[in-house]
């Protein structure tokens, strides 16, 4: 791997953290450059980000772990979540397409079932499921939990 800087982000960069979720096209919604922690390149430029996002006082989600296309297959999101796990207690839950479901396994995700889910992912679930049949998606969104 490439040298990279894994740090928490930097108030300065919470543009282009917010660059790099539009562009892998991923949830833009709860970004708060403070919760990130980040892989800058040698030339300062945040080219991998992750972030834990809180919902309500008891639901930790992991999310927003993106990786610019270019730096993908260097081990650059595995380091980021690695981190991300080391500070958060437990439960932990994420979302992901289900494709991206085996990478989560193996940092010990399981994926949960509609009635095991709390609430807040309940409705997203629901909501994800009604959006398929428009876009005509076969692919299920998956709520994971790490205990």
């Amino acid at each position: 791997m490439a040298e990279y800087q894994f740090r928490p982000a930097l108030e300065s960069e919470s543009a282009q953290i917010d660059d790099l979720i539009h562009e892998v096209g991923i949830n833009p919604s709860g970004l708060d450059w403070r919760r990130f922690i980040v892989a800058v390149n040698a030339h300062g430029v945040v080219v991998g980000c992750g972030q834990v996002k809180p919902h309500g006082k008891d639901i930790l989600e992991l999310a927003s772990i993106a990786v610019k296309p270019e730096y993908r297959g260097q081990g650059i999101a595995r380091k980021i979540i690695e981190i991300l796990l080391e500070r958060t207690p437990r439960p932990l839950y994420l979302m992901c397409i289900e494709h991206n479901g085996p990478m989560y396994v193996k940092f010990g995700f399981r994926s949960l079932l509609l009635d095991e889910m709390p609430r807040y992912f309940q409705r997203i679930v629901r909501l994800f499921r009604l959006s398929k049949v428009v876009h005509k998606s076969n692919e299920d969104l998956l709520v994971m939990k790490l205990e």
